[in-house]
Formats: C-alpha cells, structure tokens, sequence
C-alpha cells in the first residue's frame, strides 16, 4: 500500500492542482444530491415515463425507498438510462446501504468511466465500509479526474481524502489539503479535530481518537487551522499553550518550530532538539535541523542530521535529498548525485528535487543532464506554485528549491 501511495500522491499533487471550492462541513446528502450524471440521457419512454416522474416526486419528498423502488422498475424497461441508474446509486447511498451504493455506483462507472462524481461517492462507500485503502485509492483517483467541478462532492471527498492521508501517516499532504479547505471556509469542530490529529501526526482517523487525547488535539489543531487561515498571533499563543500544559506531548514542540522558522529559525531549531529528545526517532525534525543548517551555509553541521535522517527513514524521498544536498554542498559531488537521482525517483513530481540534481549535474560537467532536470523542474514548478502559501508545512518536510539552496 505504501509504496503505491507514495507514487500516487505525487501524481495527485501534480495532476489534480488543488482546485479551490466552497468548502462547509461534509453532509453525506448533499454531496449526493449535487452531482450528477457526466452524460444525461433521454428520459425513459413509454410506460417508464410515469415510472420516472413518480420516482422523482418522491425523491424530492423524502421518500427515499420509495424512490428507489421506481427508479429501479423504471431502469428496468431501460437498461441506457443514465441517469435512472445514476439515482439508483445515489439513493442507496444516501440510505446508508453503502454495499449496494458502492456496487451500483461501480455500475454507473462501467457506463461513464470519466465520472468523477461517481467514483468519487464510490470511494466514500468503501470509507463507510471501513475499506480504507481502497477507499483512499478511489478518492485520490477522483480528483485527478476533477471532482472539484462538483462543489458539493468535492468537499466531501477532500475532506476523507485528507483524514484517510493522515491515517496512513501522510501528513505532509493531509495537512496541505486541509489547509486548502480551511482557505475555503468557516471554523468547524470538525475541521479543528481533523487539524489536531494531523499536527500531531497521530495515524487514526477522527473516530477512532482516544477520549484522553481530546483537549490537546484540540489545541493542535486550534494552531494548524490558525496557519492555515495565516492567523498567526492565534497559531502561536495555541502551540504556546499546547506545549505549556503538555510538554511531553509527542511533535507538539516540532509543530512549533516548523512555525518557527519563518519568524525565529533559532528558536525553531531549539525546538527541533527537543522533539529529538522526547522522540529520538522523529525523522522530520532531523531534516528540519538539515535543511536549515545547509540554508545557513553549515553541511558540515547538517550531516550528522541528515544521514540519522535516512539511516531511520531510507525509503523517503526527503531523506536522500538531504543527504544529497550536504554531499553537493561539501563538494562531494560524486557521492551526492546517487543519493539526488535516488531522490528524483521516489518523487518524481516534486520540483525540489529535480532543481537540485540539475545543480549536481552541472557540478559534474554533465550539461545535458543538467538541462533535463531544469526542464523538468520548470515545468512541474509551474504546475505547483499557485499551491505554495509560503510558509513551511506544520505536517513536516521543509520546503527545498531555489529559495532554500
């Protein structure tokens, strides 16, 4: 699972460009009701067409089993009914049948492959299954397909998206989605809760948070939400207070220096430190203490960091990238363009790391390579920079490119 999610969030970043909508609280009807089939086809005819009319009257009343039943006979007489089986799907849904909702919105699917709304609402099926990976893999495949032109369903499956990614520990991406819906709207319980988890990294979903971990998980995400929304007196007297009444808490003092950074970088890596002191293994505030001491002109200072770093974590992307960029800033070109290559490879979408092998390989001589790699990072640059709000993620990996070399 990981290593597939790892290659899809970068094709999800890439691809799906985080289009903006009007964001409220998921509610499970609306998110039915808004979206529609891609392709509308006529209306059934013959003795259908009172079958049809009768079943949206009680569809539009509330009665919604009712409902369902005439669409059923009616999509009987015609099985090319888009639409008809479109409501099919959504009725059951909105009834809570989600194993027969996720069946036939998998039937609307094999009629409208491209409809983003269906498998979209799929996916939310296989969440209220508790078959979360799939669930997941069906939600991130949405909104590559562009669920974000159905504003009602698009809140709602960025909002699961975003808890699911936080749930399988990817909290880089959980927390940029949910910074973009807090962009987009109004303070919730909802949103704060989901915040809290994310900020304290914690791989559970809201309903499965221990009743003891409440208060300070509403803290954290009283402080991510506040970043999010660019309220900063508020972000730092909430990590202040977080911190003040649980200081043991496990990335609260890393959520704090990653705030840090953009207004005390000393005080940030004090931070860093003590996070590393309470959690000896926390790999993201070694590449925090990295990518600083190498922003300051320190590789020699970053190293020890940065090989813990990847040592703990080898698989990561950002491990290898900082390891690589110590070897590049300490002239050891060689052995830094494996460990950029190595980078570039398990995230191919993201602009850093081609910025930086391109510097290695013109390091080397190797023109050719070098103009590749700032193709590349050109054209996956422009794809993302509308998403950079200029301030380091509170979910962890510092951001690397032209302005942190």
């Amino acid at each position: 699972m990981h290593r597939d999610l790892t290659a899809a969030r970068w094709a999800f970043v890439v691809a799906s460009g985080f289009a903006a909508m009007a964001v409220v609280h998921p509610e499970r009807a609306r998110a039915a009701s808004d979206a529609r089939p891609l392709q509308v086809s006529a209306a059934p005819r013959g003795s259908s067409d009172a079958l049809a009319a009768d079943a949206a009257k009680a569809r539009d009343a509330g009665r919604l089993e009712e409902a369902l039943e005439l669409y059923r006979k009616a999509l009987a007489s015609r099985a090319d009914w888009d639409e008809g089986r479109w409501y099919v799907a959504s009725l059951l849904y909105e009834l809570d049948r989600y194993a027969e909702a996720r069946d036939a919105f998998a039937e609307v699917l094999k009629q409208q492959p491209t409809h983003a709304g269906a498998l979209g609402l799929k996916g939310l099926c296989e969440f209220e299954l508790r078959n979360y990976e799939r669930a997941l893999g069906d939600l991130l495949e949405a909104g590559k397909m562009g669920v974000s032109r159905s504003p009602g369903i698009s809140t709602v499956v960025r909002y699961h998206t975003a808890i699911l990614l936080t749930r399988f520990g990817e909290f880089e991406l959980a927390n940029q989605m949910l910074s973009e819906l807090a962009a987009q709207t109004a303070e919730t319980p909802q949103m704060i809760e989901a915040f809290g988890i994310n900020v304290l990294r914690m791989p559970v979903l809201p309903g499965e948070l221990p009743a003891d971990a409440r208060d300070r998980v509403g803290l954290a995400g009283r402080a991510g939400y506040a970043m999010a929304a660019r309220h900063m007196d508020a972000a730092r007297i909430a990590l202040d207070e977080l911190i003040a009444r649980y200081p043991k808490t496990a990335h609260a003092h890393y959520a704090r220096g990653v705030f840090l950074l953009t207004e005390s970088a000393d005080r940030a890596l004090e931070d860093f430190r003590r996070e590393l002191e309470l959690s000896p293994s926390h790999v993201p505030a070694r590449l925090q203490i990295a990518f600083e001491l190498i922003k300051r002109g320190e590789p020699a200072r970053a190293r020890d960091a940065a090989e813990e770093a990847a040592t703990l974590a080898p698989g990561h992307f950002a491990t290898r990238l900082a390891v690589g960029q110590v070897r590049l800033e300490m002239n050891e070109v060689d052995q830094a363009i494996p460990e950029l290559e190595q980078a570039v490879a398990l995230a191919p979408g993201s602009p850093q790391t081609h910025f930086i092998l391109a510097k290695a390989y013109a390091r080397a001589g190797r023109t050719v390579d070098a103009e590749r790699e700032r193709s590349e990072f050109t054209r996956l640059d422009q794809l993302v920079r509308a998403l950079r709000n200029g301030l380091p993620s509170v979910g962890g990996i510092p951001s690397v490119g032209p302005g942190r070399q």
